[in-house]
């Protein structure tokens, strides 16, 4: 495990572009093509707007996520708009894209793309991971009745998790996808985040999930932090 700190978001935000696209360069250089999971909401946002202008060969990258809120494709929350919007756009327009949710009928039986897309998963090859101030990780909050599972599975592939803090149910990888990554980045920003990160970093614990992904990582996360945010 590596621990970067930046002084501004904006710096953060720089250094993790560089270092996804450089892990992108290498799986495609080692295979042929790349499967790169991101996660939502607006802290990867400037990290989006910066990774979408590097010299990757972004024809051969298919861009999906880590996890997913059950809304239809175009609403407020989702996750998938937030990547098409700020990510697949300049150099990256010509990247595959891999949504969790397709369309409002998933989104109202997210179980059924979950049977979608376990039937013919891909794993992802770079994961970028972003951490709640609950530890939760991807959609693997504590106080989900399916943690449990989402830790458990053997198998990687996505399940759905009911989260009680959250509006909405989630799509989401499961642990066994997350350690299964050839390389995954966590950002942190925040003084409230950094304390759960020194948390998480002492002990593994389902009460942290982000703690699990930490502790049992075959190859380790690459942490870049900032006080900022």
């Amino acid at each position: 495990m590596r621990q970067f700190e930046h002084p501004t978001l904006m710096d953060q935000a720089e250094s993790l572009a560089i270092s996804v696209s450089h892990a992108l360069d290498l799986v495609i250089k080692a295979k042929g093509w790349a499967v790169l999971a991101v996660s939502g909401g607006k802290s990867p946002v400037p990290m989006f707007e910066r990774l979408r202008y590097r010299p990757i060969r972004w024809d051969a990258v298919t861009v999906t996520l880590v996890d997913d809120r059950a809304v239809p494709p175009d609403h407020a929350d989702s996750n998938g708009a937030l990547v098409r919007s700020h990510l697949l756009r300049e150099g990256a327009a010509v990247a595959g894209w891999a949504p969790l949710i397709r369309d409002a009928a998933e989104a109202a039986a997210p179980l059924q793309a979950v049977q979608r897309l376990n039937a013919s998963f891909q794993q992802p090859d770079v994961v970028v991971l972003g951490m709640g101030e609950d530890g939760h990780t991807a959609s693997l909050f504590p106080d989900a009745p399916e943690l449990q599972t989402g830790l458990s599975e053997p198998q990687p592939g996505y399940l759905v998790t009911h989260p009680s803090v959250a509006p909405h149910a989630r799509v989401t990888l499961n642990l066994a996808a997350l350690l299964a990554a050839e390389r995954t980045f966590l950002a942190i920003s925040g003084a409230r985040k950094n304390a759960v990160l020194a948390r998480a970093l002492e002990a593994p614990t389902p009460s942290l999930p982000v703690s699990v992904v930490l502790a049992r990582h075959r190859r380790g996360v690459d942490i870049f932090r900032t006080e900022g945010g």
